[in-house]
Order: C-alpha cells, then structure tokens, then sequence
C-alpha cells in the first residue's frame, strides 16, 4: 500500500524576473513500511521534494496523494492537521524550547492538538528512545545526541504513520549520528515509514532505498541491497 504518491509534481520559485524551477516533474510512490533517503547536490531539490512530503509547501502543478488524499488540493487548516496528526518531523537543529524540560517539549505536538498534556504518552515516548531517566531536563543539560533522541520522541507523540527527518545527524559526531540512525532502523523495522534527507553517503546507508536528484530530477531510485546496509552499532559489536 503506498503511504506516499507523487505524480509529475512541479515547484518552481520567483526570484524578481527570475523563475527557478527546483522540481521538474517529478514522480515517486514510497509504500508502507519503506524507509527512503534522498540524496543530491546543494540545489538538487531534494529539501524542496521534503517539504512537500512533509506538506510543508505547495507544488506550483502536480499531484501529491498522502494516504490516497490529495493533499496539494487542501486548505491551510487541513494541512496544519495533517501535519500535527499524521505526519512526524525531525530536523537538523533539533527545533525544542530552550527553557522547557525534554518531556514537555515532547508533548507539545498534543497541545497543538487539542489534547492536553498526557505525561503517560510523553514518558511512553522518551522510552521508546531510550531517554525517559531525563524527562526533567532542559535542552542545555542534554548532549546534542539528546536532544535530537527528545525531538524523535515528540515526532512520535501522535502516532503519526509517517516519519519526515531533514539532516537528522547533521550536527551530530559519526558515532552520535550512528545512534541516531539505529534509533530510525529500529522505528522502521517496527513499520513506520520513514522518508529522510541527508547528504552523507554512510546515513543513507541505514535507509532501504536511495532517491537521487540532480537539477530537480530523479537520476537514481534504488533499494539499498541488504549486505550492504549500514549495521546497527549494537549488532556490529556482537
């Protein structure tokens, strides 16, 4: 069943008298349970092709169908929701408040929901990435690797049925982001699909397949063959 279904999608931008198109007609299906990493050069298109997975932006023509809807036909309102419920977000810098603990900041997609502070589902989430013993700290307590294990956990709030991550170890050493990709493996190996950028060969050697793009084009659309898959730290070290 695909979870994502892009047809022919195009994005182009105005810059004065200028156009650029930074997607040419671009289509790709991602099915459940996949794990997809798309990579390119700087202005390949691959954070303009994320930001509409993630519903982010609008495509200038196209279709995108996010679980059979076409989401590029909905309203500002609908794709908030489709946002804060359907879909879980994890970026490069992390995105928490500074002044607020690890759990709070992982129940902040419930609020924005309408729920209320639930500190069962946040504790629930912060285990699921090994970081429950540090509810109560606050961003500037925690590693780098840390913080990004808590905006993992708020991605994971709502239960969303896909996962988005933009450069997810890009500010992170070789071994942190290693234990972070572990992390995503695990989550996909449970089902979640997982749709992330990243610019480093060995990351996308975590993910199932390989999208690349080049001038807002698709050149490459690959599985990862199994053998050569990146090996989770803690089975290397078995």
């Amino acid at each position: 069943m695909s979870v994502i279904e892009i047809q022919s999608l195009v994005k182009t931008y105005r810059m004065g008298d200028i156009e650029v198109r930074a997607l040419r007609a671009v289509s790709l299906t991602v099915n459940e349970g996949e794990f997809v990493a798309i990579m390119g050069p700087s202005g390949s298109g691959k954070s303009t092709l994320l930001n509409m997975v993630g519903c982010l932006d609008r495509p200038t023509s196209g279709a995108y169908l996010l679980n059979g809807t076409d989401v590029s036909k909905l309203n500002e309102n609908q794709l908030a929701r489709i946002r804060n419920r359907t879909i879980g977000f994890v970026f490069q810098s992390y995105n928490l408040l500074a002044r607020t603990s690890a759990l709070a900041n992982v129940e902040l997609p419930l609020l924005y929901a309408g729920h209320g502070h639930d500190r069962a589902r946040g504790v629930e989430a912060l285990r699921r990435v090994g970081l429950e013993a540090r509810a109560g700290h606050v961003p500037s307590q925690l590693s780098g690797g840390e913080q990004q294990r808590v905006a993992i956990a708020r991605s994971l709030i709502n239960d969303p049925k896909l996962l988005v991550a933009d450069e997810p170890t890009g500010n992170l050493d070789t071994r942190t982001g290693d234990a972070i990709m572990e992390i995503l493996q695990t989550l996909n190996d449970s089902g979640m699909t997982i749709v992330m950028v990243t610019h480093e060969d060995d990351i996308a050697r975590h993910a199932k397949r390989i999208v690349r793009l080049r001038d807002g084009e698709i050149i490459f659309d690959e599985p990862v063959a199994e053998q050569a898959r990146a090996t989770p730290p803690q089975e290397a070290a078995a």
